[in-house]
């Protein structure tokens, strides 16, 4: 990153050679949209979507070097999250990037909408700056609007909002794609989307579902028959589809408000011939009640949010030595456990693992639901060196999941640790997705120490690797 004592010099050095503003650096083609200090507030902080947004300058070398992998973010973002740039270097957003705290070239931001509308959370992205961790990144961050449903609750969710098309996923995943997150940001307000996992015999039963995914649309109202999408699970398509449907339930309201309002209107007319001092009242009335109406749009209250008392994330356990390390994963009848290896070295990243999966485990605490142990696991152990070697460990921040019991690991792939990031992935392992590595045996029942005496084993990566591909993903 370029920081400011050396930008004054550059931008000193560029106005002499021209006495033009540099153009920007992505063009109208650009899957990058281009925001500045007047549009920002509309496309940016109004938007139920998450954005990723680049504070730049034209001259800047580093901003030039991360533009390629900007605009392939940006591709494989697209219709999920905003990809946007500001071009600090024009006159009109100078005051603008510094209100955003903006120091150095290139400065990359994530925005992603808060509990009141307009006034966004907005974080600095600290990762690499790279297409996919950029976009893993912002992934991650994606409003989840969709509503999980199982058999016990499918009653309740029939129920409710009857006047409310329902658009539900039937899925043999338990973790929620972007995509059918972006789907339910496209559609807030107007459709609620749900998902419901292939092992609910019931819905599945009702809906008739054949095949997994499939996606079912419930118009509004009751006695309303189900529509099952038979098209592409492409996101322009599956829009495109719940669009049409909706504007066709649409226009049958509008004709029977057609046929109620003549019919209303008739009966003012007769009403007016009655009395016009009558109509005069009702209209001063109509008035009232509209303003009054429009006034009493429920609105959050600052003051609740201010009130609520500050709850702290409490530490997950550490483990301090191979004795505690045996005991608590490494019997042959231990179940799942997180383990988090970090070190010095590794710095920030460090402490956000750490407190990355605090914040999962307290949150599935609070929430009542069980969840298998979390440790953090001291540098300092006697034997830790050989024991990352068995595991096949070699980041200075490395997390894995093992199951000494059923001899399986998973090891944590993903570049960023963030809670969200991080929640995805014990998702998957409770709900039994993706792929296992044996865990050595030679492990099992045995102390650090007592791998460390033996000849380091190698294991085989079985799990590929994971690509940027985000978007047609259900």
């Amino acid at each position: 990153m370029v920081y400011t004592g050396a930008l004054a010099a550059a931008a000193t050095a560029l106005l002499l050679a021209s006495p033009a503003t540099a153009a920007g650096l992505y063009p109208k083609s650009s899957a990058v949209l281009q925001v500045d200090a007047k549009n920002y507030d509309r496309l940016i902080a109004k938007s139920n979507y998450t954005s990723i947004v680049e504070f730049y300058a034209p001259w800047c070398g580093h901003c030039k070097s991360l533009q390629p992998a900007y605009e392939n973010a940006a591709k494989k973002l697209a219709g999920l999250a905003k990809v946007a740039a500001v071009n600090c270097d024009e006159d009109i957003n100078k005051q603008f990037c510094g209100s955003m705290g903006v120091q150095g070239f290139p400065t990359l931001k994530i925005v992603k909408p808060g509990k009141k509308f307009g006034k966004p959370i907005v974080e600095d992205y600290q990762g690499a700056r790279e297409a996919k961790p950029i976009v893993e990144a912002v992934s991650a961050k994606i409003a989840n609007h969709v509503s999980k449903v199982t058999d016990k609750e499918l009653d309740a969710f029939m129920a409710e909002n009857v006047d409310t098309h329902k658009a539900i996923l039937f899925t043999e995943k338990g973790s929620t794609s972007s995509l059918l997150k972006a789907i339910a940001i496209d559609f807030l307000g107007g459709i609620k989307v749900a998902q419901i996992r292939s092992k609910e015999a019931r819905a599945v039963e009702m809906f008739s579902v054949e095949k997994f995914p499939t996606i079912v649309l419930l118009p509004a109202g009751n006695g309303a028959s189900a529509t099952t999408y038979d098209g592409e699970l492409k996101k322009d398509d599956i829009v495109k589809f719940l669009s049409s449907k909706k504007t066709e339930k649409k226009s049958e309201n509008k004709s029977e408000k057609k046929a109620e309002k003549q019919a209303a209107k008739m009966a003012e007319k007769e009403f007016e011939e009655a009395s016009s001092s009558q109509k005069e009242s009702e209209a001063s009335a109509s008035e009232t009640a509209e303003a009054s109406e429009e006034a009493s749009e429920p609105t959050e209250s600052p003051s609740a949010e201010a009130e609520k008392p500050v709850v702290l994330t409490p530490p997950i356990p550490v483990i301090t030595s191979e004795t505690e390390l045996a005991d608590a994963c490494l019997t042959p009848k231990s179940g799942t456990c997180v383990l988090a290896f970090t070190s010095a070295k590794g710095g920030d990243v460090s402490v956000q693992s750490i407190e990355g999966l605090a914040e999962v485990a307290f949150k599935y605490k609070n929430s009542k639901h069980a969840i298998f142990p979390f440790y953090a696991v001291a540098e300092e152990v006697t034997g830790m060196p050989e024991l990352k070697a068995a595991l096949g460990l070699t980041n200075d921040v490395d997390v894995v999941a093992i199951n000494a019991k059923r001899g399986w690991m998973r090891k944590y792939s993903g570049d960023v640790y963030t809670h969200e990031a991080i929640e995805m992935w014990i998702d998957s392992i409770r709900m039994g997705e993706g792929e296992k590595q044996v865990l050595p045996g030679i492990l099992i029942g045995k102390t650090p120490e007592q791998v460390a005496q033996t000849t380091t084993i190698q294991v085989e990566e079985t799990e590929p690797k994971e690509t940027v591909s985000v978007k047609d993903e259900l």
